[in-house]
């Protein structure tokens, strides 16, 4: 299911209890129905059930992320492009999809005619160097880069902080004016442990199928990698304790009614680097991906409408202009879930499989 475009023909619209539901599975994806029933203040088999429904209609999925960092990635690179549209945009799908789009480091890319942008995890420089030439002379032979080459930014993982990494429940919140509010965390935690960890063969096997797989039961896991489902649930147990793994749960954006998805790139000013504070306001519900060092940053926002989009830019850019923050101004591009391709989606498995050197 690509949550970040295909969607539901006239979706049904969602009840409070829906909403509630939906929001709370995204903010406390780790933790049990009952638990989860208790904190919203909805009956267990009401929950259970929507649950079910909203699953069913493809309103979200479960993805299990492997924690990067602690299995020896050291950076997160986010190259953007603007392209001269003289090749249509299926034509160029099918060739970076051939070229770019198979190197394992990369598990997130969009494209528009005109313009894209990809994320990826690397043990090292050396491997998104290499990926950034490719990328580079594929579309220099197709003629793309007419003006410029691809943009590069670099976050190492010691040097960065990761405030939102595809958090939706902030976002869903706002937008379901849902009560109770609250105050919008950081969570640069998430990939600043160094500490990189050994697994034996056998955990290698659970580890990745457990990512390749992240709704089948430990008894199915346990089949597929020939363990018993007891030793399966202990390691799975383990790595979530651990911070080896996450649950990130995606929502369905173009189905609950979402129109814009914006990038931004902010190059701050080498004569003031952003408090810690000053980040935090850039780190508006509509966020949805905020990645940030010294001196620039990359967010990705949701928006339900161009109104709340412009609404939401204006306030950003005001807000660097007023505390002199930008060396210039951001760069800002807009992608509208009408028109946009998700080329590739939230695949995290063949980088686990390189590092590791493990298959599912």
């Amino acid at each position: 299911m690509d949550v970040f475009h295909s969607g539901i023909v006239n979706p049904p619209i969602l009840t409070k209890n829906e909403k509630k539901v939906l929001n709370g599975i995204c903010r406390y994806p780790t933790i049990t129905d009952s638990e989860l029933s208790e904190i919203l203040h909805v009956k267990f088999s009401t929950l259970t059930s929507i649950k079910r429904r909203l699953a069913a209609q493809g309103y979200y999925r479960s993805v299990i992320f492997p924690l990067p960092n602690r299995l020896g990635c050291e950076l997160l690179a986010v190259i953007y492009m603007q392209f001269n549209p003289v090749i249509p945009l299926k034509q160029r799908m099918e060739t970076t999809k051939r070229t770019i789009e198979v190197f394992d480091e990369l598990f997130f890319s969009v494209g528009e005619e005109e313009k894209g942008f990809s994320i990826s995890l690397s043990q090292n420089y050396t491997n998104i160097g290499r990926i950034n030439e490719i990328r580079t002379e594929t579309f220099g032979k197709l003629g793309l880069l007419e003006k410029e080459y691809p943009h590069e930014v670099i976050f190492p993982f010691e040097t960065s902080h990761i405030h939102r990494f595809f958090d939706f429940s902030f976002f869903l919140q706002d937008l379901f004016k849902l009560e109770d509010k609250q105050k919008i965390s950081t969570t640069p935690e998430l990939f600043r442990n160094a500490n990189v960890v050994e697994l034996t063969p056998k955990e290698k096997k659970v580890y990745s199928a457990l990512v390749g797989h992240p709704t089948e039961t430990t008894q199915q896991i346990g089949t597929l990698v020939s363990l018993s489902r007891h030793t399966v649930a202990r390691m799975k147990k383990k790595f979530f304790k651990d911070g080896l793994l996450q649950v990130l749960i995606l929502p369905n954006l173009k189905t609950i009614g979402v129109e814009i998805l914006t990038f931004y790139h902010i190059s701050f000013n080498p004569n003031k680097a952003p408090s810690t504070q000053e980040l935090a306001f850039l780190n508006s519900p509509s966020t949805i991906f905020f990645a940030s060092r010294k001196f620039e940053a990359v967010i990705l926002s949701a928006y339900q409408t161009y109104q709340d989009y412009k609404e939401d830019e204006m306030n950003k850019i005001r807000f660097l202009k007023e505390n002199n923050l930008f060396s210039h101004p951001p760069f800002i591009s807009t992608y509208q879930f009408e028109r946009m391709e998700v080329i590739k989606e939230f695949d995290f498995l063949p980088l686990v499989q390189k590092i590791l050197g493990g298959g599912s």
